[in-house]
């Protein structure tokens, strides 16, 4: 099999050498070339024709981002984003996410070269991954309206209040991993404000899940944060798993609560959606809604088959809109998925599943 070919793009001399020397120990992939900055990286790329990139945000002569949105405009290719671990960083990580970068991987602000070699495998199992990803050309900035024209309607939100204790009864539960920052906004800006509650493992470092949540907030009708323990679950909310906690979902009376607990990773990932959704065949069975997004591996594949045992009704993303068919791929091989949908189709079919549950619940 040829080689992985990969273009590193930093504009510190010491992480170059670094991530060429991790990338170059790897029998499946080579390092070749390296720039300080995106016009070098733009060069490179054109005479080198490069399978991944790795791509530093804050660089002399051209901001990261702004690369990556031309990038992705002019040239999609799979990019990887090498990314400091602060709140700022997060939020400039997600926004990468959002013009189409693959994965990222989270640098520490001190001990930065220390720090790179703890990551190897991460930064090379990413790298692998993000060579096999989908990767669609992004949409061109939109033209400003003409003078004089009208605006543009915003379209009605759809209401669920028909519905009535069902909003309370169900709960909606979502698991994604490389990818699915952006599968599952485009699940959740499709809901509207009274549905059931919705609780979402995304695979997803320390330091990122609460501007993530907060990013999420500002774009969906539902409200959206990150869980916190023991609070309660409620309708027309979303509870995003912590970075480095395993959520789950446990009964208190007549209502849900959410469990965040530290513990050993599970399938390798903290937090697992192998947890939640062991949770939610335990504790909410036939109440219970399940939703499998892209990413890679197999983590929550056997639990949303035990979900789909215990009366769940599970909906899970097909091969051609994923960014990483690897999860999803997994749960229909387990038996637990009831529909394999475009992800575009995904929202829509889970308000009419509630919608068709509250008439027969009404008969």
């Amino acid at each position: 099999m040829p080689k992985i070919k990969v273009v590193v793009v930093d504009d510190s001399a010491l992480v170059r050498s670094i991530l060429s020397e991790i990338i170059n120990r790897q029998s499946d992939m080579e390092c070749i070339g390296a720039a300080a900055d995106p016009l070098l990286a733009r060069e490179m790329i054109r005479s080198l024709n490069p399978d991944v990139i790795t791509l530093d945000i804050e660089m002399p002569r051209m901001d990261g981002l702004d690369f990556l949105s031309r990038l992705m405009r002019l040239r999609p290719m799979p990019v990887v984003m090498v990314s400091t671990l602060t709140e700022r960083g997060a939020e400039v990580t997600l926004k990468a996410l959002e013009l189409g970068a693959v994965d990222f991987v989270a640098k520490p602000k001190i001990g930065v070269a220390d720090g790179i070699r703890q990551l190897a495998d991460d930064i090379t199992d990413k790298i692998r991954i993000a060579a096999k990803a989908h990767i669609r050309r992004a949409p061109a900035p939109p033209a400003a309206a003409a003078p004089g024209a009208p605006p543009v309607a915003a379209p009605k939100p759809v209401s669920m209040a028909s519905l009535g204790r069902l909003s309370t009864e169900k709960i909606i539960f979502i698991g994604a991993s490389t990818g699915g920052t952006e599968a599952t906004k485009d699940v959740l800006v499709n809901l509207p404000a009274d549905c059931p509650a919705v609780v979402i493992t995304q695979h997803m470092p320390p330091g990122f899940t609460r501007s993530y949540a907060a990013r999420l907030d500002g774009l969906c009708r539902i409200r959206v944060k990150e869980a916190q323990d023991g609070e309660r679950i409620l309708p027309g909310h979303g509870y995003i798993a912590p970075g480095g906690f395993h959520l789950s979902v446990e009964r208190s009376g007549a209502n849900y609560i959410a469990r965040v607990q530290d513990g050993e990773p599970v399938n390798r990932h903290k937090p697992s959606v192998e947890v939640l959704f062991h949770s939610a065949a335990r504790v909410v069975g036939p109440n219970a809604l399940g939703i499998m997004l892209t990413g890679m591996g197999a983590d929550g594949a056997k639990a949303m088959k035990v979900m789909k045992d215990a009366g769940s009704y599970n909906l899970v993303q097909d091969e051609a809109s994923c960014v990483v068919f690897g999860m999803p791929r997994e749960a229909i091989a387990a038996g637990a998925a009831d529909e394999v949908l475009p992800l575009q189709q995904i929202a829509g079919r889970l308000i009419d599943r509630l919608r068709s549950a509250g008439v027969s619940n009404r008969v």
